[in-house]
């Protein structure tokens, strides 16, 4: 295809945006953003909710975008918020969506700098670049598709399975025979290990059910715990060594997710491994606990930091030092990534956003399987549509 001459560019607006050259065949041409809340079954609680700081989670915030190209190329993508938050990120994201008209989709890097500089007024990260991750995801999701491959393979697979635990069982809120059954069950059917929550006020507790676990599932099954940032330094050390006899394959945010220096002496002090990094929403935060020593597994979460773009550079940081990685929740985007991780990764099952999409990811034999559907491999289902309670457009359909 040619570039666009000065005559087309001037009846064509969408061509207007970056000044053409050989290489630019495609524009976007549509973008509709929508938030959807995602009712949970029952209420869920964590240290978070114990401590007071948090009330039980009841919902997921999703703010959905679709893009599509003047070509016929379309993508879709997510992101999401718990509690607070969703309808704020859907409203950043609507101010800003229409920097994306008329620009090559192909050029995912520039794009995610253009509106990371729309808003670049309430700052590079949080909600802002909460709300650019659903465009991000999108993008990436259309040129997987537009090559006719999973992302994983557009991005270059190491393997195409992924070991997966599931977390979705292990909540405070449900008493430890609720915790046992699902465990049992999960293990039945296939799952590759369990994580379950602590931070209770008082630690007998939490080790009382660590040890009912353990005992449930033996010796080998791969347990860990996560304390979701509730613990002082103090009781993470003291509980981290009581925990120490479990063979946990990790102990997950004991200390507040800021706290890189509290973190690496953790790390340095206990053999069991330490992850944390699901709350940051920048690279420049994980950078932190990368450079400090401060994990051995380092969680980032793709709909958190900004999306894809930015998520890929947390993946090079980290396998640069040597880490492991275990990506927190949206398994539907995860999958991917760690795929394309080198270092053998864990992906978190959660089975919460299920009803979003018409398709569901397999397990087997411990380890979640890549589809071979191009791009995410998932559909927008009609349940969904249901729960979207608002909806904003840029530029027209073809």
């Amino acid at each position: 295809m040619t570039a666009p001459t000065p005559a087309t560019i001037a009846a064509n607006p969408l061509m207007a945006r970056l000044a053409p050259g050989e290489a630019t065949t495609d524009r976007i041409a549509w973008v509709k953003l929508s938030l959807a809340v995602l009712p949970l079954k029952t209420p869920i609680s964590d240290a978070k909710v114990l401590t007071g700081r948090q009330k039980p989670l009841t919902e997921v915030a999703i703010l959905f975008c679709e893009i599509e190209s003047a070509n016929g190329a379309f993508g879709h993508g997510f992101s999401y918020s718990k509690r607070a938050g969703g309808p704020g990120m859907f409203a950043h994201a609507k101010e800003i969506a229409n920097n994306l008209i008329g620009e090559d989709p192909n050029d995912i890097a520039r794009l995610w700098e253009k509106l990371c500089w729309a808003g670049a007024s309430v700052g590079r990260s949080g909600l802002a670049v909460q709300a650019i991750a659903a465009m991000d995801i999108a993008l990436w999701d259309m040129k997987a598709r537009r090559a006719n491959l999973p992302l994983a393979k557009l991005l270059g697979a190491h393997r195409d399975s992924v070991r997966a635990y599931n977390t979705s069982g292990g909540f405070l809120s449900s008493p430890i025979e609720e915790v046992l059954e699902s465990c049992a069950r999960l293990k039945d059917k296939g799952i590759g290990g369990v994580k379950i929550k602590v931070g209770q006020p008082d630690p007998m507790v939490d080790l009382a059910r660590v040890e009912a676990v353990r005992k449930l599932l033996g010796d080998a099954f791969p347990v860990a715990v996560d304390a979701n940032q509730q613990w002082d330094r103090p009781t993470a050390a003291r509980v981290g060594r009581a925990l120490e006899p479990m063979n946990l394959f990790w102990i997950e945010e004991p200390l507040d997710a800021y706290d890189a220096e509290g973190h690496a002496r953790l790390a340095a002090a206990l053999d069991t491994p330490i992850a944390t990094g699901e709350m940051l929403t920048s690279v420049a935060e994980h950078f932190e606990l990368i450079r400090n020593d401060s994990v051995d597994f380092i969680q980032p979460d793709a709909g958190r930091v900004g999306g894809i773009t930015q998520f890929l550079k947390i993946m090079a940081l980290a396998d640069f030092k040597g880490l492991k990685m275990a990506p927190h929740f949206a398994m539907e985007i995860h999958l991917h990534l760690c795929a394309a991780y080198p270092r053998e990764p864990w992906v978190e099952h959660f089975d919460w956003l299920e009803p979003l999409f018409d398709e569901t990811l397999e397990i087997r034999d411990g380890r979640m399987v890549v589809p071979n559907r191009p791009g995410l491999g998932f559909t927008i289902s009609d349940q969904a549509r249901a729960w979207t309670v608002a909806t904003h457009e840029e530029g027209k359909r073809g």
